[in-house]
């Protein structure tokens, strides 16, 4: 999951194969971690293998931000603790479907979270539309109009869908949390707050698995593909791209998912799951032209 909002703009940016190739990069970097993510899963279960990504995904964080403890207000730190939430709830209903779901499914409906976020705060006809689509697109996908309802995993579904409201948030929260502190020192705190949350909880159900070595190079593997690396790459990014690419770029989430599912998991899609990944894709492109685009 991208965790750069696309909301901001700055002077001087571009459209050039670099800063592109950084958040394609990004994207493939995130999803590949979550195919290794469904690898784990079944080892040391679902809040084991979301402590192990967040535990040393905020030790990495802390090594490389070295954030500051003064100089915050007491609101600042509500917003960081609140992002902090937010990264921990993202996590881990993201990876109990991926314990349940395909990784090109549970993305692709997650990806509802965000789109609905813009489309709300863009308010444009053409965007409920994209939206609708994008429901439709998510009823393919999900194979809930075609499957008996006994074979149906409600649950993995929920869960992405709580994903992806989770995601939503994680949204709105990052740009409180890029106000409040600079550079990276809000995620980094975040993710502390997120860590806390969920380690404790991780080891209490799943105990010294945590500890194996297969499960510890996972996990670091985890936390730099799905985190560290794609926060640098995309702050690279953003430095030099122009927000409308880069949320269009975002875009392609659910396919790149869908890729590293084939190549890492030998998880292949229909013909009409396909296309239900289309039609979240299309729509979240339109979603994101429009609401980046300066209004009249």
């Amino acid at each position: 999951m991208a965790a750069v909002s696309t909301s901001s703009t700055g002077l001087g940016t571009t459209t050039s194969g670099y800063p592109v190739a950084l958040v394609l990069a990004s994207i493939l970097s995130v999803q590949f971690g979550g195919a290794l993510a469904a690898t784990l899963i079944p080892v040391i279960g679902v809040l084991g293998s979301v402590a192990l990504r967040l535990g040393i995904g905020a030790l990495v964080m802390l090594a490389v931000a070295r954030p500051r403890i003064g100089g915050h207000t007491r609101a600042d730190w509500l917003t960081a603790a609140t992002f902090g939430i937010a990264l921990a709830v993202m996590n881990s209903t993201f990876y109990g479907a991926l314990g349940r779901l395909p990784i090109g499914v549970a993305v692709t409906i997650e990806f509802l979270g965000p789109l609905l976020l813009a489309a709300a705060l863009s308010r444009h006809l053409l965007d409920g539309v994209a939206v609708l689509a994008a429901g439709v697109g998510v009823v393919l996908i999900s194979q809930v109009a075609s499957t008996a309802r006994d074979q149906v995993d409600v649950i993995g579904i929920g869960l992405a869908l709580l994903a992806g409201a989770a995601w939503a948030a994680y949204i709105l929260l990052s740009a409180r949390t890029g106000r409040a502190f600079g550079g990276t020192e809000g995620l980094a705190w975040a993710m502390v707050v997120a860590a806390a949350l969920v380690v404790p909880a991780g080891l209490v159900v799943d105990g010294t698995a945590l500890f194996a070595p297969d499960a510890l190079i996972k996990g670091a593997g985890i936390a730099i593909l799905s985190s560290v690396l794609p926060y640098s790459l995309e702050l690279l990014a953003l430095r030099r791209l122009d927000p409308r690419v880069f949320g269009i770029l975002l875009s392609l989430e659910p396919a790149a998912a869908a890729l590293a599912g084939l190549l890492i998991l030998h998880q292949s899609l229909t013909a009409i799951q396909l296309a239900g990944m289309a039609l979240v894709v299309c729509a979240s492109a339109v979603v994101t032209m429009r609401s980046a685009a300066p209004v009249d």
